[in-house]
């Protein structure tokens, strides 16, 4: 199995992502949680363009080094008998599964660390940045967050000693629940509740996507629901409601984000200074945040 993973993964994950971005798009369409405030065809040409200059830097990589790509690593490190499961005489869907589990651990501790670490933070608000939030928000990476996510990857995967087929299961279930938890859905409150003592749902990822600093600074999970629980860093519900939270960064509640070009370079722009009004929309006081968006609190 894990010969054939090395061989045609990368088709499989292509297969899988498109079903599940076509799924997600035509549910958005016909059930949406949210009005989406900006031109979809602009946000959608600019996220997916994004997306599509991460794959390219992949590949560049690629070409100018040894395959940088976590399923290469895990291929490596279980050739030559590196990394701790490779050490360990456990049934094999036993190191699957605790793979999978760490490596969901390993994402959720890289997200924590785009959000605390000011240089991550620069290139991570590129994702934060968009105004709404549907199915290509999920792909929204800034490529050099993308390559540095890899070698985050890579770095994890050799001492772990995951295998192939671990590696390409995580990769493929990772997209799809980004594309799902990102989807503009609207979930029956029943279902919602249900879904989300296991994994990561539209509601619940949507609070993370708040303009309110305390509410960003939460839910940062793609797969596991688990991690924010137990870390503490769990928000059930936008304080303004779904209908009334605004989506994105403060400062750039504009056009600009759904432009290509302006998304690329916004790690390497100098950081606007905030507004009276920025600073109490970002900090939730609700006696300001009706005046800088235009609701009223």
């Amino acid at each position: 199995m894990d010969g054939l993973i090395g061989q045609s993964d990368g088709w499989i994950r292509l297969a899988v992502f498109a079903g599940m971005f076509l799924v997600m798009a035509l549910t958005e369409l016909l059930w949406p949680k949210r009005r989406l405030i900006v031109s979809k065809r602009k946000r959608w040409l600019t996220n997916i363009g994004i997306s599509a200059a991460g794959t390219l830097l992949l590949r560049l990589m690629a070409m100018l080094a040894v395959p940088v790509a976590a399923i290469a690593a895990a291929i490596y490190a279980e050739a030559h008998h590196i990394g701790l499961l490779n050490h360990l005489a456990w049934p094999y869907w036993l190191k699957v599964a605790v793979a999978l589990l760490v490596l969901d651990l390993v994402i959720w501790a890289q997200h924590l660390a785009s959000h605390k670490i000011p240089i991550f933070w620069r290139l991570h608000q590129v994702h934060h940045a968009d105004r709404d939030i549907d199915v290509t928000t999920a792909v929204r990476f800034h490529p050099v967050e993308i390559g540095l996510s890899m070698l985050w990857k890579i770095a994890v995967v050799v001492p772990l000693g995951a295998s192939p087929l671990a590696v390409f299961l995580f990769e493929v279930i990772l997209n799809a629940c980004a594309m799902f938890n990102h989807a503009n859905i609207a979930l029956p409150a029943w279902c919602d509740r249900s879904l989300r003592l296991l994994v990561v749902t539209p509601d619940m990822h949507r609070v993370h996507h708040s303009v309110l600093r305390r509410e960003h600074d939460s839910n940062y999970g793609f797969n596991l629901s688990l991690w924010d629980r137990l870390f503490r860093t769990y928000t059930a519900q936008p304080e303004a409601g779904h209908q009334g939270m605004t989506i994105g960064l403060t400062p750039y509640q504009s056009e600009a984000p759904t432009r290509f070009g302006w998304s690329l370079w916004l790690p390497f722009r100098p950081r606007p200074t905030p507004s009276a009004n920025e600073i109490d929309l970002a900090q939730g006081r609700p006696q300001d945040r009706g005046k800088a968006t235009g609701r009223k609190p």
